[in-house]
């Protein structure tokens, strides 16, 4: 439930810092007229990952066993790759995510009502697609048989739109270049869980060989039924007896990813950015 719940938050979080930059520059900047066609289009874009979600869980329940396996297997491969994309992008960005958007809402407010619209939607879709997809896989990861996993991701999203509420108000303040590094390193952690668990998938649908090749088998050890074991699924969508091929695919994808992805980048080392602890009144 805690990487479920981790999704929610670091990718609601996400959403709202772009929605309070919108919202916030048309105020400061008194169009306040705007605002309208602005939450069009983010409601536009909610509505469009909600079904997005609703469609690949109950559409892929028409399918056989072996479609839905291997469904299921190629969107976890992908949303891993959207994910670890995205939080690459957001540690190189995120300090200058408020001039880029500004940008684009300078050219939408001169061309009208459509292009706000446009820039809304596009500028939380994206994120919002990406977030249910993810969601959809990690939660098919978990497979707990509950809620729980959910429960998570949802209160992950309240707790993220809170936040976001309370940064345009000014309420908290937070270094957001040091929040997206630790986040999406254990981000980047639950993708591997995912990661893994797509892979087992097409397994089964064999479109992968070795099903039977377990690397090791410590579910004695390890009961799936046991807090610890719904532990560690729920965190890491720990798996007691994986393949082989499993193991390796883990290990690939989690080492130079994790690696790479916390070292201190040319344009981070040595400096600090004095905005960077700014309340969203001031980042956006």
């Amino acid at each position: 439930m805690f990487g479920n719940y981790l999704i929610g938050l670091r990718e609601g979080l996400e959403a709202s810092l772009v929605v309070c930059i919108l919202i916030a520059y048309l105020v400061k900047t008194g169009r306040r007229d705007a605002l309208k066609p602005v939450w069009t289009g983010i409601g536009v874009a909610v509505g469009l990952a909600l079904a997005f979600g609703f469609a690949l869980e109950f559409g892929s329940q028409e399918l056989t066993f072996e479609a839905q396996e291997a469904l299921g297997g190629s969107l976890s491969i992908l949303a891993v790759g959207l994910v670890t994309w995205m939080v690459f992008w957001m540690r190189r960005t995120a300090r200058h995510l408020k001039a880029e958007l500004h940008g684009k809402l300078d050219a939408a407010l001169r061309m009208g009502t459509g292009a706000l619209v446009a820039t809304a939607f596009l500028a939380v879709g994206r994120e919002g697609l990406e977030t249910a997809l993810f969601v959809w896989a990690s939660v098919r990861a978990s497979n707990d048989g509950t809620q729980g996993p959910l429960i998570g991701v949802l209160l992950g999203i309240l707790t993220a739109v809170l936040l976001g509420w309370l940064f345009y108000r000014g309420a908290v303040r937070i270094d957001l270049a040091r929040f997206f590094t630790w986040t999406g390193g254990m981000l980047v952690v639950v993708a591997a869980g995912v990661l893994a668990y797509g892979v087992h998938d097409l397994q089964e649908a064999d479109f992968l060989p070795g099903l039977t090749d377990k690397a090791f088998d410590i579910s004695s050890t390890v009961p799936p039924d046991s807090w610890y074991g719904t532990l560690l699924k729920g965190v890491l969508n720990f798996q007691p007896d994986p393949t082989v091929v499993q193991v390796v695919v883990w290990i690939a994808y989690l080492v130079p990813t994790l690696a790479f992805f916390l070292a201190p980048s040319r344009s981070r080392s040595g400096r600090r950015t004095a905005g960077a602890a700014a309340p969203v009144r001031e980042e956006a």
